[in-house]
C-alpha cells in the first residue's frame, strides 16, 4: 500500500485516492471496449431530438432518465437493449455533431487513448444514408472530438451477428475497406451470442485473416460459455475478446489466453446491468487479473449505463483492492493489446507514463 506526502506534513492513504471518483477521474486511462452508440453526449442528443421532432421529454433531466438505464435498477437485459435507438438522425450533419461532441466528452474520464467501435448500419439504416459516406463522416467526427478532448482515438467497425449474415458482413467489409483509412484499426463482432454463435461467421473472419488489414475483437463468453471464446480465438483469429467473463470457468482457457496474449475487454457495470454476471462485487475481473490473464478495464456503453469509466475504476479498487500500480499495469497492457502500429504504441506508452507522473504529483498537493 502506497502513501503520498501532502505538503511534506501529512500522508494520503492510497485507498483514499483509488476509491475517490473525483481523484480517479484524472487518472490516465486507455479504453479498448466502448460502443459509440452507447456513448452519446446527452445534452447534444436532447437538442437534436427536439429539433428533429422526436417524441421525447422536453426537459433535459426527464430526457436523460428516458434514455439511460436506472442506476438503482435490477439487471434487465431486454430493458438495456431497448435503450439503443437509431432514429435520432435526419442528416449527416446530425451524425457528425453527435459523434464529435460525444467523443470529446470522453476527456472527462481522463482518456489518453480510445478505441471506439461503431456500426455504420446504426447511423445509416433509418435514412438509408450511403454507408461509405457514413463511415467517412464518423471517422472525421471522431478525429474532431478527440482533438477537442486532447486524446488519441482510433475506430473499429462493428458487424452485428444478429442482423447480418456472413455474406452480408463481407459485403459491408468491402465498403469499409474502400471507404476507410489508417484510422480504422480493427473489426468487432457483436450482437446475440446465444442464437448466433461465432462459427456462423467463419467465412467472414477467414477473409479478415487472409487479407490481414484489420485485427479483430469478438464478443464471446459474455452470456455464453467458454466454448465460444475458444472458437473466437482458435478458429476466427480474435486478437481480443469482448467481455469473456466465462473464461473464469475454464483454467485451460485462461492458460491459453496467457500464452496467446489475447486480452479480455472486461466491463464491470455493463456485465451487471445486462445480467451477464450476478453481482459487481464478485465480477471475474479480480480473479482473472490475479491468475495472470490479460485483462483490460472498460465502460462498454457509459451513456446507456448512466455510468462512467471512472466508476468502473473505483469499483475495481473497492472490490478487488487494486492499487495505482495495478491500474498502471492494466493500462500498459491495454496499450500493448491495442490495435495501434508498434511505433505508435511506443509513443503512447511514453505519453501515458508522462500523464501518470503528473497524476502522481498531483496527489501530493
Amino acid at each position: 500500500m502506497h502513501e503520498y506526502s501532502v505538503n511534506n506534513e501529512s500522508l494520503v492513504d492510497e485507498t483514499t485516492i483509488t476509491r475517490d471518483a473525483a481523484r480517479m477521474r484524472a487518472f490516465p486511462k486507455v479504453e479498448l471496449h466502448r460502443h459509440l452508440e452507447g456513448t452519446f453526449h446527452v445534452p447534444t442528443l436532447h437538442t437534436m431530438a427536439l429539433r428533429n421532432g422526436l417524441d421525447v421529454p422536453k426537459d433535459l433531466d426527464s430526457f436523460a432518465a428516458s434514455v439511460q438505464f436506472p442506476s438503482d435498477s435490477e439487471p434487465d437485459f431486454l430493458k438495456f437493449l431497448s435503450l439503443f435507438r437509431n432514429d435520432w438522425y435526419r442528416s449527416l450533419d446530425d451524425v457528425s455533431l453527435i459523434v464529435s461532441n460525444s467523443v470529446a466528452s470522453a476527456a472527462d474520464d481522463g482518456i489518453v487513448y480510445l478505441e471506439l467501435r461503431f456500426s455504420p448500419e446504426h447511423f445509416a439504416a433509418v435514412n438509408d444514408f450511403d454507408r461509405a459516406t457514413v463511415i467517412r463522416t464518423v471517422l472525421d467526427a471522431v478525429d474532431e472530438g478527440a482533438s477537442k478532448g486532447g486524446f488519441r482515438a482510433r475506430s473499429l467497425i462493428t458487424f452485428n451477428r444478429s442482423k447480418q449474415s456472413a455474406e452480408e458482413m463481407i459485403d459491408l467489409y468491402r465498403i469499409v475497406d474502400a471507404a476507410s483509412d489508417e484510422r480504422v484499426v480493427g473489426v468487432d463482432l457483436a450482437g446475440d451470442e446465444l442464437n448466433f454463435p461465432p462459427e456462423l461467421f467463419r467465412p467472414f473472419f477467414d477473409l479478415v485473416q487472409s487479407e490481414g488489414r484489420y485485427r479483430s475483437t469478438i464478443h464471446a463468453g459474455e452470456v455464453t460459455g467458454p466454448e465460444q471464446i475458444w472458437e473466437a480465438v482458435d478458429r476466427l483469429g480474435a486478437s481480443r475478446i469482448g467481455h469473456g467473463v466465462a473464461s473464469l470457468q475454464d483454467s485451460k482457457l485462461q492458460e491459453h489466453l496467457r500464452e496467446k496474449k489475447v486480452a479480455l475487454e472486461l466491463c464491470i457495470t455493463s456485465n451487471y446491468q445486462t445480467g451477464s454476471w450476478v453481482d459487481q462485487e464478485s465480477h471475474p475481473f479480480g480473479r482473472l487479473l490475479e491468475a495472470g490473464v490479460p485483462v483490460t478495464l472498460n465502460s462498454d456503453d457509459p451513456t446507456i449505463q448512466n455510468s462512467t469509466l471512472t466508476d468502473d475504476y473505483v469499483k475495481a479498487a473497492r472490490f478487488f483492492e487494486l492499487s495505482i500500480d495495478d491500474f498502471e499495469q492494466i493500462n500498459r497492457l491495454a496499450i500493448e493489446s491495442s490495435f495501434l502500429p508498434d511505433n505508435e504504441k511506443v509513443s503512447l506508452l511514453e505519453e501515458f507514463g508522462e500523464r501518470l507522473r503528473t497524476f502522481r504529483d498531483e496527489q501530493k498537493t
